[in-house]
């Protein structure tokens, strides 16, 4: 009888989630996560990139980068930082997107001492997001050099800026740039997100120097440099298979429609003529739908995740787990693992259910360590809703398999 109940639980459960899987159930023995704070005191960390297995260099959202020595724990600020920067995304409005966002690594580094930024730039025009490299010398920044601007720029827009950034195998660099509205109804005819002139709301791809490779695909005349893929909202997470060579990025829905995406040469995602969410606006009425084929997520969640900072795990510590895609979230404070049997998605299972803290990136050291970022500027409520705490906190967190730990 005990048998049937359970069987019973598991089915109905799974229909009555529409085939998500059941929140911190997990099918396979040997995993027992567990969280130990490594950095506390951060402001709104946003992303980070190992120079190696214990120095981490991290972008704080509140227009800080610093280098952190993860076995004392000492943190130092690095000078000079883009003057255009958007420093306090908190002077105009506590939902502000803006500030610094993503970092990565020349992958020759240090031979090579790149390091690559994304931000919201700041101008009399307004804001908009830019990706520049300089070089790293000691605690300081030195050649700072522009490699993309996405104009317009613009007046009271302070949200969905996108800045992801990847290297893939390939060595060239690939960017998410959000479309930077709030309301769909305040789209031209041609919708940002499905306009090849129009900067925003696209993926590009760059060589290391901020040059265009000549094998990039083609949308035609007049076309923003350096463009990828076009359809995106608001993508920030980006991250490489390091098996396969492909790209995958996280992509923020409207209302839902929160997805889970891989990168394909000249592809139309979509926004905002097809989502598997809603509109903000219940009024909005997207263009009709043309011949044109529209590349539909690999993953969509059917309630709100906001997912950003994504990896794919091949470390040492959690065996079942090799091969799964880690997705953070901000919503609720997620940490998803996606898990890939043969190239496809099987099953999904939240982690953390009872220890919820807003996700910002989740990431892998050079020897396989899995981290995460968390930021709590905006906290998660008993009640499931989002409160503003008042001032920047976040933290850098290691996790572990408990259960090894204790079989040692």
């Amino acid at each position: 009888m005990k048998a049937f109940n359970a069987a019973y639980l598991l089915i109905f459960s799974a229909v009555l989630l529409g085939c998500q899987a059941i929140q911190g159930f997990d099918e396979r023995v040997g995993s027992a996560p567990k969280k130990t704070v490594v950095l506390d005191g951060l402001r709104s960390p946003w992303s980070l990139a190992f120079i190696d297995e214990y120095t981490v260099l991290i972008t704080e959202k509140e227009g800080g980068l610093v280098l952190a020595d993860l076995q004392t724990g000492r943190v130092q600020p690095i000078r000079g930082l883009p003057d255009d920067l958007v420093a306090d995304v908190r002077v105009e409005t506590n939902s502000d997107n803006g500030g610094l966002f993503d970092l990565v690594l020349h992958p020759s580094f240090p031979k090579s001492p790149w390091l690559y930024l994304s931000y919201a730039a700041q101008s009399t025009e307004g804001r908009t997001t830019k990706v520049v490299r300089a070089k790293l010398s000691g605690t300081s920044l030195f050649e700072i050099e522009t490699l993309l601007v996405a104009k317009p720029y613009t007046k009271g827009e302070f949200f969905h800026y996108g800045g992801g950034l990847v290297f893939g195998q390939d060595d060239r660099l690939y960017i998410t740039v959000g479309e930077r509205i709030f309301n769909e109804t305040s789209n031209p005819a041609v919708p940002i997100a499905q306009d090849p002139l129009d900067r925003r709301g696209k993926i590009y791809r760059l060589n290391a120097d901020g040059s265009v490779p000549s094998d990039n695909p083609d949308f035609g005349d007049g076309a923003a440099e350096g463009l990828y893929a076009i359809g995106i909202r608001a993508a920030q997470g980006l991250t490489l298979h390091p098996q396969t060579g492909e790209v995958w990025f996280s992509e923020h829905g409207s209302r839902q429609g929160d997805e889970i995406n891989r990168l394909i040469a000249g592809a139309n995602y979509g926004w905002p003529i097809v989502t598997d969410g809603g509109y903000r606006d219940a009024d909005y009425v997207p263009p009709q739908r043309s011949a044109e084929n529209y590349e539909p997520p690999v993953w969509s969640w059917k309630q709100t995740v906001a997912p950003t900072g994504l990896t794919f795990y091949y470390g040492s510590a959690f065996p079942d787990w090799r091969g799964d895609l880690l997705v953070a979230g901000l919503s609720r404070g997620n940490l998803w693992r996606l898990n890939f049997v043969d190239d496809e998605i099987v099953s999904v299972e939240e982690l953390f259910v009872n220890d919820r803290v807003r996700s910002r990136k989740v990431a892998v050291s050079p020897s396989g360590v899995l981290y995460l970022l968390t930021d709590t500027l905006i906290r998660v409520a008993d009640d499931g809703s989002l409160e503003f705490s008042g001032k920047p906190s976040g933290q850098l967190i290691r996790i572990d398999n408990h259960q090894t730990e204790k079989a040692k």
